[in-house]
């Protein structure tokens, strides 16, 4: 079974889309943006981690069966988070 093995030149790019991402974390924390202040953290978070679980853990280019894994490894904390959100 061959691996696929992804450029370095694709490592740099999505390295950098991390730094300009943490660039705009910081400053979206120095802006007032009201209400939206928390949906534009949680919209750079979840952008960053897609990032950091398809290209640097290899999710996108492996087998449907670790696709499944991770996408139940999300759903359960979800619905964690959404049971704990109706008790609040």
């Amino acid at each position: 079974m061959s691996e696929h093995v992804a450029s370095r030149t694709t490592y740099i790019l999505v390295w950098g889309a991390l730094m300009v991402l943490t660039l705009v974390t910081i400053g979206v924390a120095q802006l007032n943006l009201g209400p939206f202040n928390d949906v534009v953290a949680l919209a750079v978070a979840v952008t960053k981690a897609l990032l950091v679980i398809l290209f640097f853990m290899h999710v996108k280019d492996s087998s449907h069966l670790t696709r499944l894994t991770v996408v139940a490894g999300l759903f359960w904390p979800t619905i964690l988070i959404c049971i704990t959100l109706t008790d609040y």
